[in-house]
């Protein structure tokens, strides 16, 4: 049973490592709404790093943020926390893989391999902490401005890499759950290395050679 959770946490943490690094990456953490707008020339999209642009014409252009201080405060701490979580992730799986009851790495002290594994439940705890507040940070930000109607500018909605980065923040902390429910479950045989033994013969063979020794009160005359 501890094995099995630590191969599952192994892999949702993989699988959330994986999903963070999709969603840094992805394009679309925001796009232009269609909302109240009567004649669409083009759609906007952008995320942590760069802003695309198409038309209808099919003409598709990107470009790059110039300055990492002319950004908005939480585009900069998004920026921040998602590479934390990469770096987090990276630090889980390999605490993990170490620390793991059915890997050779790392030797075979069990007391340490344990809490290594649990070192690396909290670094995946840690990273879909950090992935989940960036991705939130950012959709409230988003909401916030689109529900304001005073706002001036371009009016943005929810993009799809901000559902992978939820998904990979849920992944992560599954996984580094399981892993630390699986650090905390011991074996009575990890308790005591040795493991003692009654010794039921032995305790047979004594008894059986202590009634031979005890006087017979019976005479030969009871029994006629």
């Amino acid at each position: 049973m501890k094995d099995t959770l630590q191969i599952v946490a192994l892999f949702l943490g993989f699988l959330g490592c994986v999903t963070a690094f999709i969603s840094l990456h992805s394009q679309s953490w925001k796009e232009s709404t269609d909302y109240g707008n009567v004649i669409i020339t083009s759609n906007i999209f952008e995320n942590l790093w760069m802003s695309c642009a198409d038309d209808s014409t099919g003409i598709y252009d990107c470009w790059y943020f110039q300055s990492l201080l002319a950004l908005p405060g939480y585009v900069q701490a998004s920026r921040a926390l998602m590479i934390a979580s990469i770096v987090l992730g990276t630090f889980g799986l390999i605490a993990t893989l170490v620390g793991m009851q059915c890997s050779k790495i790392g030797g075979e002290n069990y007391v340490l391999k344990g809490r290594i594994a649990a070192l690396g439940g909290v670094f995946f705890i840690l990273q879909g902490l950090c992935t989940m507040i960036a991705v939130s940070w950012y959709a409230f930000n988003i909401t916030q401005d689109f529900f304001d109607p005073l706002y001036p500018g371009t009016k943005f909605e929810i993009g799809e890499g901000l559902y992978i980065g939820w998904c990979s923040a849920t992944l992560a902390l599954l996984g580094g759950c399981c892993l630390m429910c699986a650090c905390g479950t011991r074996n009575t045989q990890e308790k005591r290395p040795y493991p003692y033994q009654t010794p039921t013969r032995g305790t047979a063979y004594t008894t059986s050679v202590g009634s031979q020794d005890q006087p017979n009160h019976y005479g030969r005359n009871s029994y006629v």
